[in-house]
């Protein structure tokens, strides 16, 4: 049995493997960059060592250091986690050359599955069925046009070697592939060192399912129960469920011996999932095998019972599955939702800054969160933007669906911009609901899911006054020097033979709130039109209770010196602290264009000089992995250009100047 492990990740997937390991009496060890050298995985392992700078290709990425690292602490086994190097054949070959056990599949079987072309071709060899493509060696431009109009259009176009949505684009015509064959392939390029694609004939409305299979060296295979994956932004995963729901038991039994079939093709040990297209005709479509564990893999765990790590560190220690296929029992319903510091009303757009504040639904039965950050914790650009994974279970979809609903008004956080109320807006859907589920979804219900809030930002502003007053009267009553009758101590508003008023000035967006409230006592009151309310309220760290005019109900207040954020049940509100000096600037006032986020120009498509159109490409960035594009906002012509290909920029950096055309 394996006795000491070394986790070659961070974040999130690093905490979970450290966890089970613990439980199992394995030695943990970590690694880390400069970035994360105080990361929550670091502090749960045994022992952690630096492996270099902050950009993965310098440390999470160099798989001699992390070799290196597993020699000098004395590692048993390596468990690579999800991304970075859990599918990279040349580090488990690394391994096995070194000695140490790679948990996860043979070198043999990530290479056949590595390259998404050679996959089709030996799952086609297996039977497993396929979606007509072209999976070819041949990746001339000239070559990959001409077998684009012989599959036809719309085509998916894919990185060979990628995964997580990196390097894919739809492409409606032939008079879109130039441009977006050279767009995904510098995506493939970097993401994955490897500019390969293929394509397949791009099905609309399909159904994202996938299985969960486990090998081991005995010549045991099972299938645990399936996941359905079809709600997807940027063809990345936002929300998985399990068991998918409204599948025949037929089709369940299908796929789950198709998919035994496609590892056993491989030779396959270990964890790994089999992604399929199902389409509404029922019909499924192998698209292909992720050769580790997945990041929905807690779905799973939770409708079986099942510790999938614990199952992966006995199979690489050499022992059988834990249970046979008849033994797999799958019991209620699952839902994980991924939190991700990205702005939903921007394209998605990821977003950096430091979480200032953070309260989650962690221990209410059902209820589970696999995260690696902690308040205080900075979201740079150098990596994945997921802050954390919520996932909930009960006995059925209906009640784990609304638990899932709950658990996300009850994760509270501040300091960046979050989807959190999105996947709120997502799981709460009609269509979601009523299981109308398509890998479509967020484009086909986009209006309905980014609607326009009406939210009574001066009740909103008053509670926000409401918990700025009785939190600083509360801290001044807490602090011993202050524990005095005295009223110039109870920061309570006393004027001598005046009323006792308190006056907030708050901004939400362009609009200055001036919130008046006169204290009598422990009661506050404000003016409504032509009567007057009176609140009273207590508070306990972010939550504070309010009885107005004989109502009682919560909000949970999250309050900094620069602002207040209410979270309302439409979502959280964030007002500015008013001062004096605040001014209002303008990004695009000077015709320029700024960077949305730290990054690197991959590309710039215009000079000095050149007229523009509206909507026209002008710069292609790259951020925490992904490729974006810069537009232009308006016709014009560009005055400067202010950074060329390879510079790193930094949020809100200005890249083009451009006049407007009038």
């Amino acid at each position: 049995m394996i006795t000491s492990l070394l986790i070659a990740n961070r974040g999130e997937i690093a905490c979970r493997i450290i966890a089970t390991a613990k439980k199992m009496g394995i030695r943990t060890l970590a690694v880390y960059s400069d970035a994360d050298s105080h990361a929550r995985h670091v502090k749960l392992a045994d022992e952690a060592i630096n492996i270099g700078p902050a950009a993965s290709s310098e440390s999470y990425l160099r798989g001699d250091k992390i070799i290196a690292a597993a020699k000098q602490t004395g590692a048993e086994a390596i468990h690579p986690g999800y991304g970075f190097l859990s599918e990279n054949e040349d580090f488990a070959d690394l391994c096995q050359q070194q000695n140490i056990i790679f948990v996860g599949p043979p070198v043999a079987s990530i290479a056949s599955m590595g390259s998404k072309s050679a996959a089709k071709a030996i799952m086609q060899e297996a039977g497993v069925p396929l979606v007509p493509g072209y999976h070819g060696s041949e990746q001339d431009a000239e070559t990959l046009k001409a077998k684009a109009e012989e599959v036809g259009f719309p085509l998916l176009l894919k990185a060979a070697y990628g995964g997580g949505g990196k390097g894919m684009r739809v492409v409606e015509s032939l008079a879109e592939f130039d441009q977006a064959l050279a767009s995904a392939k510098r995506e493939a390029k970097s993401s994955f060192g490897n500019d390969k694609v293929l394509f397949e004939r791009f099905i609309r409305n399909p159904r994202h399912v996938e299985i969960q299979v486990f090998c081991d060296e005995h010549g045991n295979a099972v299938y645990l129960a399936e996941r359905d994956c079809s709600v997807q932004r940027r063809h990345q995963k936002v929300l998985e469920e399990a068991p998918a729901p409204a599948l025949t038991e037929r089709t369940r039994q299908a796929m789950g011996e198709a998919a035994i079939k496609a590892a056993q093709a491989i030779d396959y040990v270990g964890a790994g999932t089999v992604e399929f297209l199902y389409d509404q005709s029922g019909e499924f479509f192998f698209m292909e095998m992720n050769t580790r564990l997945q990041v929905e893999h807690p779905v799973t765990e939770m409708i079986t019972g099942q510790d999938l790590v614990e199952w992966q560190l006995l199979v690489a220690s050499g022992q059988p599955l834990p249970l046979a296929q008849n033994d797999i029992q799958v019991n209620g319903h699952a839902f994980e939702a991924r939190i991700y510091a990205e702005d939903p009303d921007n394209d998605f757009l990821p977003c950096t800054g430091t979480i200032r504040h953070l309260r989650t639904p962690e221990g209410e039965p059902g209820v589970r969160i696999d995260t690696g950050i902690t308040e205080g914790d900075e979201i740079s650009s150098f990596y994945d933007p997921m802050i954390a994974k919520l996932i909930v279970w009960d006995t059925d979809r209906d009640r784990a669906l609304l638990k899932l609903q709950r658990a996300l008004r009850q994760y509270r956080l501040t300091g960046l911009t979050t989807n959190i109320d999105f996947l709120h807006r997502l799981a709460s859907h009609p269509e979601f609901v009523q299981m109308n589920l398509t890998t479509e979804f967020i484009q086909q219900h986009e209006q309905s899911l980014m609607p326009q809030l009406d939210i009574d930002v001066n009740q909103v502003a008053t509670e926000a006054a409401l918990y700025d007053i009785v939190s600083r009267q509360q801290a001044y009553s807490a602090t011993a020097y202050f524990a005095t009758d005295s009223p110039w101590h109870q920061a309570n508003a006393l004027r001598m033979n005046d009323a006792d008023v308190h006056t907030v000035e708050l901004q939400y967006q362009d609009q200055l709130h001036s919130i008046t409230i006169e204290q009598r006592d422990a009661v506050f009151v404000t003016e409504a039109a032509d009567s007057e309310l009176q609140w009273q309220v207590s508070i306990n760290d972010d939550q504070m209770t309010v009885v107005c005019n004989g109502r009682r109900y919560q909000r949970f207040v999250c309050a900094d010196d620069q602002e207040l954020t209410v979270f309302t049940e439409q979502g959280p509100v964030t007002l500015h602290r008013h001062k004096v000096t605040d001014t209002l600037v303008d990004e695009a006032a000077h015709g320029g264009l700024v960077a949305p986020m730290n990054g690197t120009i991959m590309e710039v498509l215009v000079s000095k000089g050149d007229s523009v159109e509206k909507d026209q490409p002008l710069v292609i960035m790259e951020a925490m992995k992904m490729e974006y594009t810069i537009r232009a906002g308006h016709a014009g012509e560009v005055t400067d250009v202010f950074y060329a290909a390879g510079d790193l920029v930094s949020d809100g950096d200005e890249l083009i100047a451009m006049t407007e055309e009038a």
